[in-house]
């Protein structure tokens, strides 16, 4: 898939969502449907233009149907940027899994969220302020992006 794609089908705010919810690892359609309180035919459409574009494969176990995140076409874009002579910067530590729920399913004023040896307390509003927060980062860089000179689709193989 060509770059210029993989901007386009990352510019939906959606799409954004699920794949970074499938950074914490494999996740089943209603999982990412509860998760991001979204429609199941909303997340199906999503995941469709997702697997087309090689950023989330698909494996059916029974009845349920589990997505896992593709970084491939990522890694070009993220390629494609350095030779901008931008410096991507390596994938941060994990987060705690007590800040990690926090941030997805935040707590009651004042109410600390614990887990290992980390405290940590959660205001009710963190995540909704940080989700807005990150779509209008999203949205600002991927119009950047969209302005920027295409380049020559390189051949693999």
């Amino acid at each position: 898939m060509a770059i210029d794609d993989v901007f386009a089908v990352i510019a939906e705010g959606t799409r954004r969502d699920i794949l970074g919810s499938l950074r914490g690892g494999d996740k089943a359609v209603g999982e990412l449907v509860e998760e991001l309180e979204v429609s199941q035919p909303t997340v199906s459409k999503h995941l469709k233009v997702l697997r087309e574009a090689g950023l989330v494969s698909m494996r059916a176990q029974g009845q349920k149907r589990y997505y896992s995140l593709q970084t491939g076409p990522l890694q070009d874009v993220a390629e494609w940027i350095v030779a901008f002579g931008i410096e991507v910067l390596p994938a941060a530590e994990p987060v705690a899994p007590a800040v990690a729920a926090a941030v997805v399913a935040p707590q009651e004023p004042g109410h600390a969220v614990s887990g290992r040896s980390l405290e940590v307390p959660v205001p009710a509003n963190l995540s909704r302020s940080l989700g807005q927060a990150a779509n209008k980062a999203t949205t600002k860089a991927a119009d950047l992006f969209a302005h920027l000179p295409k380049l020559p689709r390189r051949r693999r193989g």
